[in-house]
């Protein structure tokens, strides 16, 4: 086996940040240049493959863990890539895009993002193929910690893979526009997407750590591995309070009260309307359909609704997570 390729420092910190720089700042300059959205999100997803291929061949450790870590990595990368760039090319732009894109600093800052998101979530696969931490030498593969992250990551990859299948073909059969998806896993998870790629980069975390658990690492190498926790903290941060559920779900219930009130654009206290004026009655059953909908679904765990319905709402403002920072009332403004 050859002596792994040591680049600028031991854990591989340094090269990986400055080829996602590098990466991203192409993509931008290609998206700026050309104002288009089709290769944002795929140049997200394939940095992570490239990160996963590059610290794998230059550790030059080709020992299990490293190899079913790496591949586990480059499998959720290429299903990512492939499914957001498909999806663009088939709605043709990103909407999410619409009112920073001829905006120099605003759209560079989302790659400056994806940048961080890139690099930071990649840290811990980063970390096990180091030379800080292969050199050592590693327990043989098949640990506790190894079984339990490919169990946390094959199911995390399946929720996330059904989910988006699932929400695709829903959308292609022309479903009524005024029910929010209720088929599959989405019967069961407002956001089953989001709680696959969580439950994903805990599985990877899991699965890198073994060295530090039952090898003989330097103190240093134990607290890089242990510090790469900060790849699934960061990710349910992000999912949490950034851009996963808090600009999911606002907008949803926004588009769905829209179309019972579509005069209210701004709204007013549902509550306070005079049922008999014919003007303050819904058009459809569309914000209706999403109330039922909303109390009887899980935010994130997928569950079955009858389960869910009976809990307390402590335990889903507290357990399940379905914070009131979620919510969108007809008071507020539009999101």
């Amino acid at each position: 086996m050859a002596d792994p390729v040591g680049v600028l420092d031991r854990y591989y910190l340094a090269i990986t940040l400055l080829v996602t720089i590098g990466y991203q700042l192409l993509g931008f300059a290609i998206a700026w240049t050309f104002q288009f959205d089709k290769i944002t999100d795929f140049t997200g997803g394939s940095n992570f493959f490239i990160l996963a291929l590059l610290t794998l061949l230059m550790g030059q450790e080709f020992n299990a863990r490293n190899i079913v870590t790496s591949v586990f990595v480059m499998a959720w990368a290429t299903r990512l890539a492939g499914f957001l760039l498909f999806r663009v090319l088939k709605t043709g732009s990103d909407t999410r895009f619409d009112e920073i894109r001829s905006h120099f600093f605003k759209f560079m800052g989302f790659w400056v993002g994806q940048i961080l998101w890139v690099w930071v979530v990649s840290l811990p696969l980063t970390v096990l193929n180091s030379p800080a931490v292969t050199r050592l030498g590693q327990p043989a593969f098949g640990t506790a910690s190894d079984i339990l992250g490919i169990i946390l990551w094959a199911i995390g990859w399946s929720i996330e893979s059904v989910a988006d299948l699932q929400k695709y073909r829903h959308k292609a059969s022309n479903p009524p526009k005024d029910r929010p998806i209720d088929v599959g896993l989405w019967a069961w998870s407002r956001h089953p997407p989001y709680f696959g790629e969580i439950l994903c980069w805990w599985g990877i975390w899991t699965l890198s750590i073994a060295p530090s658990l039952q090898g003989e690492p330097t103190g240093s190498a134990r607290s890089a591995q242990l510090g790469a926790l900060v790849s699934p903290l960061f990710t349910m941060v992000l999912l949490l309070f950034g851009s996963g559920l808090p600009t999911a779900e606002k907008p949803v219930a926004q588009r769905f009260y829209n179309m019972s009130y579509p005069k209210d654009s701004i709204g007013s206290d549902a509550g306070s309307r005079d049922a008999s004026d014919p003007s303050n009655r819904p058009r459809n059953a569309a914000w209706a359909n999403y109330q039922a909908y909303r109390a009887q679904t899980s935010i994130l765990l997928p569950m079955p609704p009858v389960v869910y319905r009976a809990l307390p709402q402590w335990i889903k403002r507290t357990v399940l997570l379905d914070l009131p920072m979620y919510a969108w009332t007809p008071r507020e403004k539009e999101y």
